[in-house]
C-alpha cells in the first residue's frame, strides 16, 4: 500500500492518458477537459498532497474547465468563416458613378466592372456622374448609395 500511495500521481497520469485517447474518439470536448482535471489530480500527487486533497483539486479542475474554457472553445470551433453571397456582397463596397444619379431618374454606377442602376439614399440627393459612392442595400437589381466625402469638400 506504500507503494500505492507513493506513486499515486502515475495513476492520476494513466487517467489523464486513457481520457486523452478517449476523447480522440468522442470529439465532444469533454474528456478532454476532465483530463486536465486529472492532470491537476498528478500534480497534486506530485506535491504530496493526501488523497482527499487530489480529489478536490481534480474535480474543481474539471468543473472550473468544463464551465469556463469548454463552451468557448466549442463557439470558436463552430463559428464558420463570414460568407457574403449574392448581391448581400456588395453592401459596403464603393462604386463610381457613370451617369447622374437623382430621386427622380435612376442613375448608373459601376462596381467591379459591373453597371448597376442606382437610386440615392437621401432622396432630395443628386449624385453627380464620377463621383465615388457608398452602397447602402440592394433592392431588386438597384443599388441604393450615398456619396462618399472626398477630400476637396
Amino acid at each position: 500500500m506504500d507503494w500505492l500511495s507513493e506513486h499515486l500521481w502515475s495513476m492520476w497520469l494513466t487517467l489523464a492518458v486513457v481520457l486523452g485517447v478517449a476523447e480522440l474518439l468522442s470529439l465532444d470536448l469533454v474528456l478532454i477537459m476532465l483530463a486536465v482535471g486529472a492532470l491537476a489530480g498528478m500534480v497534486t500527487a506530485f506535491v504530496g498532497a493526501p488523497l482527499a486533497v487530489q480529489i478536490i483539486v481534480a474535480t474543481g479542475a474539471s468543473a472550473a474547465m468544463l464551465a469556463l474554457v469548454r463552451p468557448s472553445v466549442v463557439r470558436k470551433l463552430h463559428r464558420g468563416p463570414e460568407l457574403s453571397l449574392g448581391h448581400g456582397k456588395l453592401v459596403g463596397r464603393q462604386g463610381v458613378v457613370t451617369a447622374a444619379i437623382t430621386a427622380g431618374e435612376p442613375g448608373r454606377i459601376r462596381i467591379d466592372g459591373e453597371i448597376w442602376s442606382a437610386t440615392p439614399f437621401d432622396e432630395t440627393e443628386a449624385i453627380a456622374e464620377g463621383a465615388t459612392v457608398e452602397i447602402f442595400e440592394i433592392r431588386g437589381a438597384t443599388a441604393v448609395v450615398h456619396p462618399m466625402p472626398s477630400v476637396e469638400d
